[in-house]
């Protein structure tokens, strides 16, 4: 498992999260107290029940605490494991999927350890706190309470001075304290509740069979479009064209005036099918794309569209071929639904690179309202994007703005030099 990558925090913060991580693993120690007597009273079959109802309050339980390492890890939440789903039907069966289920057993392993180890690991640095600042009042306090903070017999306030050296040390130990304990907790954490290498390894062959079945549905529609296109468009223009030219020359010696009406008619089929196919070529690959790659296709992409668009890409060098090409029609299929959709008079496109990924930002002051799992839009580009491990994610509150920001892994040195790009695109 790779090393974590922890978020700033102050002081402060830090121990707020401790205060809060041992709230959360306080909560787990009532579980873990009702899942051990219902594992006692399954002896009598009482207790399956009950163990089948705390094995899904512990999942809630569990994810929720992966949310919660997720404001500290600067990686964002800890995935959550393929979990076997828990049937309705029968009893029986929902037993033995909790027997059964790996993931479920870790949680159980996460569990009796956070409540133990962890709850102490979150504890430390606020007990130390306590107690330091129990030992600075102590000095004033020394009459009504009784402690050794002062490591001697109190009987005057000369006697309790000595409590200040107390509180001092405990104060530094939870200042040089806090970050270790969070960090080791934190640690422990996420090694219990992030997947195994194992169920890693089995959810990524499940998800390469999921993309290369979404890969080849999308190229047999791509086919199948191409060929409707070809066949109501182009091929329907060039077969009208023949039948005007065999008029035209039927009746070029008898009615030389209607056959030059079939000619002209003919030379405007000519035109309409020439742009019928440069377009159908422009959508399967567009020739801006091969030539000036994915800064001048964009660009060029922005100019035509209805409202002004912002163009601004840095990236440090040119992407290879398939994932420029998936990033360039994921900008137009959302370009295209926000000229359409959105109601915007403004729309920007950001693209970068950073930690071997393809960052692309695409956004407007629309109306907002934005359903991610609406529209086959949206979907089309989820599957192109699953095909490279891509991701998508938008945020689109009521009345704008709407932001998706796509993610494309693209190592540095498999990017080749960029051309040359056109100037910045600011539509007035």
């Amino acid at each position: 498992m790779a090393r974590p990558h922890y978020r700033h925090h102050t002081r402060f913060t830090q121990l707020v999260w401790c205060l809060l991580l041992t709230a959360h693993a306080a909560a787990g120690v009532l579980l873990l107290a009702l899942s051990l007597a219902a594992a006692a009273l399954c002896i009598i079959w009482v207790g399956l029940p009950l163990l089948v109802t705390l094995t899904r309050l512990l999942r809630g339980h569990a994810h929720t605490h992966r949310r919660m390492l997720g404001h500290l890890l600067a990686d964002g939440p800890i995935p959550a494991p393929a979990y076997r789903p828990l049937p309705d039907n029968r009893l029986t069966t929902q037993i033995t999927t909790v027997l059964t289920d790996p993931a479920t057993r870790r949680d159980y392993i996460w569990l009796a350890t956070n409540a133990t180890a962890g709850i102490m690991l979150a504890a430390l640095p606020n007990v130390l706190l306590a107690h330091g600042l129990q030992a600075l009042a102590y000095t004033y306090t020394w009459r009504y309470t009784t402690s050794a903070y002062a490591l001697q017999p109190v009987t005057t306030q000369n006697d309790a001075w000595p409590a200040l050296i107390t509180a001092a040390l405990l104060l530094t130990l939870a200042y040089l304290l806090t970050p270790t304990a969070l960090h080791t907790y934190t640690r422990l954490n996420r090694a219990l509740l992030a997947p195994t290498e194992q169920a890693r390894l089995a959810a990524r062959v499940a998800h390469l069979a999921t993309t290369r079945a979404h890969t080849i549905d999308t190229q047999a529609s791509e086919i199948r479009r191409i060929e409707r296109d070809l066949h109501d468009g182009a091929q329907a223009r060039l077969v009208a064209l023949g039948m005007n030219l065999g008029m035209a020359e039927e009746m070029l010696t008898d009615n030389p005036q209607a056959a030059h009406r079939l000619l002209t008619e003919a030379r405007e089929s000519t035109r309409q099918a020439l742009t019928e196919l440069r377009d159908l070529v422009r959508g399967i690959h567009p020739p801006v794309l091969v030539e000036r790659g994915i800064d001048g296709a964009v660009r060029a992409l922005a100019v035509t569209h209805q409202i002004p668009i912002t163009v601004d890409i840095d990236l440090p060098g040119r992407p290879p071929d398939p994932v420029e090409s998936a990033a360039y029609f994921a900008v137009a299929e959302l370009l295209t639904n926000t000229a359409k959709h959105a109601h915007a008079t403004r729309a920007w496109v950001r693209i970068n690179h950073g930690r071997d990924r393809i960052v692309l930002i695409v956004g407007d002051n629309g109306t907002g309202g934005l359903d991610p799992r609406g529209g086959t839009g949206l979907t089309g580009i989820r599957r192109r994007l699953s095909a490279f491990d891509g991701t998508m994610n938008s945020v689109s509150p009521t009345g704008g703005p709407t932001i998706i920001t796509i993610e494309l892994p693209c190592e540095t040195a498999s990017m080749t030099e960029a051309p040359t790009p056109a100037p910045d695109t600011h539509p007035n």
